[in-house]
C-alpha cells in the first residue's frame, strides 16, 4: 500500500508544548468542541485553545465537575456528553444544531483505556463504544456544523493501536475478553475513522486526523492495577510514579492541538500524527514503537469500519 504518512518538517517534536504550537496562531472567531474537554489532556487543549483565541465548548459526563475544573479560563461553555450512551450523544448534537452556530474545530479527546470488560447500549464493549462508536456518532449528527464551519477534525489515538487491528468477526468481543486488545482495537478504530472522514469531507473543506499524544500521566490509568504500573516501569515499589518517563500536560496535548490548528498541515489530511509531526510508518517488528500500522491507516478498512459504525449506530450523515 503506498503511504502518504511521511514527516513534514514541522519545526516541533516531542518535547514541544501547547504554547510552543500555538505561538502566533490567532484563534479568535473559531468555536471548537472538545470531548473530555475538563480533565487531562482534554482540559490543557480547552485551555490552549480558548488562550489562542478561540470559543470552546468543552463536553463532559459531569458538567458541575467541569464548571469547577474549567473556573477562570474565559471563552469556555460546557456541555453534557456521556459517549457510552447514544441518547446523550443525540442529546448534546440537538442542542448544538438548535444553536445554530458552526464548528471550526473538533477534538475527539475523549476516552477509556483497558477497563474491565463492562458493556453499554445494546451489549456493546465500552472501548470501542465510548472511544469510537459515540464520537463516531458525535461527529455525524453534528455534520451540519461541522461542515458549515470547514472544520479540522482531530480524533485522539494512540501507539496502542499497534495491540491490535479491527477484530471483524467479534469486535464487542463476545468470545472471550483481552482489556488491552481491545484498547487496541479501539485506537485503530479512530485512526481509520478520521481517513475515512477526510475522505467523506473534502468536498466540504473538512479535513481530519488522528494522534498519539505520547504517554502522559493522567486518570486515564485509573483502570490499571498497582502490580502492573510497576511491572510497566511507570510506578515504583513505593508508588511513585516516575515522571521522567512521561510528557508533562503540555507536551501530551501539544500534538492534537498542533493538528487541529496548524497552517504546515493546510491540504492534508486523514494522516495520524505524533511529536508534532506527521508519522512515518512503523517498523515491521517491535511493538509501541515509533510510527502507525498499515492497519490503521488503510482506505479499504476505513470505509468498512464505517459501514459498521453506520450500521450499529443508525447514523450516517452521509447515506
Amino acid at each position: 500500500m503506498t503511504t502518504r504518512q511521511r514527516k513534514i518538517g514541522s519545526g516541533f517534536g516531542a518535547t514541544s508544548t501547547t504554547g510552543d504550537v500555538l505561538r502566533g496562531i490567532d484563534l479568535g472567531g473559531r468555536l471548537a468542541i472538545v470531548t473530555g474537554g475538563a480533565s487531562g489532556l482534554g482540559l490543557e487543549t480547552t485551555r490552549a485553545l480558548a488562550e489562542a483565541g478561540a470559543h470552546v465548548v468543552a463536553l463532559a459526563r459531569r458538567p458541575e465537575a467541569a464548571e469547577e475544573a474549567l473556573k477562570g479560563i474565559d471563552g469556555v461553555e460546557v456541555g453534557e456528553l456521556d459517549l457510552a450512551d447514544l441518547d446523550s450523544v443525540r442529546g448534546f448534537a440537538e442542542r448544538f444544531l438548535a444553536s445554530g452556530r458552526a464548528v471550526n474545530l473538533m477534538v475527539n479527546n475523549a476516552g477509556v483505556m483497558a477497563c474491565p470488560l463492562t458493556r453499554v447500549g445494546p451489549g456493546w464493549e465500552a472501548q470501542f463504544a465510548t472511544n469510537h462508536l459515540g464520537h463516531y456518532a458525535l461527529v455525524n449528527l453534528l455534520w451540519p456544523a461541522i461542515a458549515d464551519g470547514a472544520a479540522r477534525v482531530v480524533s485522539l489515538s494512540s501507539n496502542g493501536h499497534q495491540l491490535s487491528g479491527i477484530r471483524w468477526p467479534d469486535v464487542h468481543f463476545t468470545g472471550g475478553y483481552d482489556k488491552w486488545q481491545a484498547y487496541g482495537q479501539a485506537k485503530t478504530a479512530n485512526a481509520l475513522f478520521a481517513v475515512h472522514l477526510d475522505a467523506l469531507g473534502g468536498d466540504a473543506g473538512v479535513r481530519a486526523f488522528s494522534v498519539h499524544p505520547g504517554v502522559v500521566a493522567t486518570s486515564l490509568a485509573r483502570h490499571i492495577p498497582r502490580e502492573e504500573m510497576i511491572a510497566n516501569g511507570w510506578m515504583d515499589e513505593e508508588g511513585a510514579i516516575d515522571l521522567s518517563a512521561f510528557k508533562t500536560l503540555e507536551q501530551g496535548a501539544a500534538t492534537q492541538v498542533w493538528a487541529a490548528t496548524s497552517p504546515a498541515l493546510a491540504g492534508m489530511g486523514g494522516l495520524y500524527c505524533e511529536d508534532c509531526d506527521v508519522a512515518p510508518p512503523a517498523p515491521a517488528d517491535g511493538l509501541l514503537t515509533e510510527g502507525v500500522r498499515e492497519h490503521a491507516c488503510d482506505p479499504d478498512q476505513a470505509a468498512r469500519l464505517w459501514a459498521l459504525s453506520a450500521g450499529l449506530t443508525g447514523v450516517d450523515a452521509f447515506a
